[in-house]
């Protein structure tokens, strides 16, 4: 590295790129042997899985969990929209006809697919929750008191009622013996995993300050299609509405807000921020940029930063200062490194990983069916949802301008979408994000709008 500013490299395939993977690459490793799960005979030791939500992030997940050692087979497929299951169970065949049977009666759209698809399944076997994290907390509850193994990906909820509902339910999965993962993907990173160890080690001295960083290109936008109602058009563009995503403060920078507060081993004590949209023209809610700054307990500071914009600088990563060096790591950042001092240049680095690549995403689902077919205790809720809402707890300041302690904003009864429980497909949308009669959202004020 020749430069004092972390350069990014080259981004592994996501989730949402798996259709663009081979399917070759992952065929018939769902069959590589048949470990038997604890109180099931061998022949019947398939692992059935239901998807709740098709688009990339999900479709990527089942595929994933059918790429893990034992019998396997997609069984319910369930999404708001019926076009999403058949495109994401035409991608998810490819090389993988003798894992998926999900006949048309095992296909379910609507806001109660869920459901249905959760329903479909015995005790013991698998359900992959992949909506907009607005409906987490609501389908976790639901497999999770049916006894069905969970994984769930981020984000898990986008209000703090919703990340206590998600705390409890988490509780009643490690009472009721039900194995829970979830989709910060980074905590199983073997080369992340390392470098967090060289800084718990002591490699960069005492951790003084960390940097969460999501800059890049603006989030996309579809127009309203002819004939769609606002709750579709809404659930559609989901990354552009807080009540669906939490923002893209939440959304999408939760990995790298997750991985400083692992690196700290800590979760922040208070935060305040500040953001807009100063370039975006968009009809939605998003800021198009985004600044919160954490305190921990013990005084270090925290800033998570989001940017979305062309021709602007742009990084995707974290950086960990310490009293005797630095790291670069985090999502975005496949080699982490650590230098001494605070300049990352290439005569600096005293650490990098050097070992081969790694696939998070593939070891994460591996290791949560091993946790089902060897009964290990397996619950990573509350941890996850903690990283949530610090992310949360950033957006809560961000929008507000306020100054907010942990305690205070995590006992907010502000909910993003009250009634969702009750919510159908013909239903408007949550007051807060219902159009005017110009056809302008209600987008955040800080100093206007309500903290907690």
């Amino acid at each position: 590295m020749n430069s004092s500013n972390p350069v990014t490299s080259k981004q592994p395939t996501n989730r949402r790129e798996f259709l663009k993977t081979s399917s070759a690459a992952l065929a018939g490793a769902a069959l590589a042997s048949a470990v038997v799960r604890p109180g099931y005979s061998a022949e019947n030791n398939m692992i059935k899985i239901a998807l709740v939500g098709c688009g990339g992030r999900g479709s990527g997940a089942a595929a994933q969990a059918l790429s893990t050692t034992g019998p396997t087979k997609l069984w319910a497929m369930a999404d708001f929209f019926d076009n999403k299951i058949q495109n994401s169970l035409a991608g998810i065949k490819q090389g993988r006809e003798n894992n998926v049977d999900v006949p048309r009666e095992r296909q379910f759209a609507g806001l109660d697919g869920f459901k249905q698809a959760i329903d479909s399944l015995d005790k013991g076997d698998v359900v992959l929750l992949a909506t907009p994290p607005a409906f987490r907390p609501i389908h976790f509850e639901y497999a999770v008191k049916k006894g069905v193994n969970v994984f769930m990906e981020k984000s898990f909820a986008v209000d703090a009622p919703g990340i206590r509902r998600v705390l409890k339910t988490g509780k009643l999965a490690s009472e009721k013996n039900v194995k829970v993962a979830t989709g910060l993907m980074s905590r199983h990173s073997k080369p992340l995993g390392e470098a967090i160890d060289q800084i718990h080690q002591g490699t960069i001295g005492d951790v003084m300050m960390c940097w969460a960083y999501r800059m890049h290109g603006p989030v996309g936008f579809a127009a309203k299609a002819a004939g769609q109602t606002e709750l579709a058009h809404q659930i559609t563009n989901y990354s552009n509405y807080t009540w669906l995503n939490g923002s893209f403060f939440v959304d999408w920078l939760i990995h790298n807000i997750d991985v400083c507060c692992w690196a700290k081993n800590d979760w922040p004590a208070s935060a305040q921020g500040m953001g807009g949209r100063q370039v975006r023209q968009e009809p939605d809610q998003l800021f198009d940029h985004y600044m919160a700054e954490y305190t921990f307990a013990d005084g270090t500071r925290f800033v998570g930063q989001g940017r979305h914009m062309t021709k602007c600088w742009d990084f995707w990563g974290a950086v960990i200062q310490g009293t005797k060096g630095c790291a670069v790591l985090g999502e975005g950042q496949p080699k982490p490194r650590i230098f001494k001092g605070q300049k990352q240049v290439s005569e600096n680095m005293v650490w990098s990983y050097k070992g081969p690549a790694h696939d998070a995403y593939q070891a994460e689902h591996d290791l949560f069916f091993d946790a089902i077919r060897t009964d290990k205790p397996y619950n990573e809720t509350e941890r996850s949802a903690k990283s949530c809402f610090a992310a949360i707890m950033g957006r809560m300041a961000i929008d507000s301008g306020s100054f907010l302690t942990w305690d205070e904003a995590l006992a907010s009864n502000e909910e993003l979408a009250p009634g969702l429980e009750n919510m159908k497909m013909d239903s408007p949308p949550p007051n807060s994000a219902a159009p005017d009669a110009n056809g302008k959202y209600p987008v955040a004020m800080p100093g206007q709008w309500p903290a907690v």
